[in-house]
């Protein structure tokens, strides 16, 4: 009897694990989200920018863009722009995003010597 339910934790014990593996995503950390709908900024969450908002509304509100653009980091920081959006609008985007801003080296207070 011990036997028997040693082997179904042992199952479903593995079957958790293969779950988790498959359908866990592996996405960094989301910096910011931006939601367009028709052209509008509906919802937005996370420090975005100013400059980068600024002109991400009006590329938006010129297209009529209905679309979500997320920044996430996750080692380095990647944007991602909805599907249904046109690739030479996505570098559009792509090009007012300021990845310098992002990518600068943080010096780590807590190792210095004082």
């Amino acid at each position: 009897m011990a036997d028997n339910i040693i082997k179904i934790l042992i199952i479903v014990g593995l079957f958790f694990l293969a779950y988790k593996l498959i359908f866990t995503s592996s996405r960094g950390l989301t910096i910011f989200e931006m939601h367009f709908k028709d052209g509008k900024l509906t919802n937005h969450k996370g420090k975005i920018p100013e400059r980068f908002e600024r002109e991400c509304r009006a590329i938006a509100k010129s297209n009529k863009l209905t679309c979500t653009i997320r920044a996430e980091k996750s080692g380095h920081v990647r944007l991602h722009v909805s599907a249904n959006v046109g690739d030479n609008l996505i570098q559009q985007i792509r090009n007012q995003f300021p990845f310098e801003y992002y990518d600068k080296k943080q010096q780590d207070s807590s190792k210095l010597k004082g």
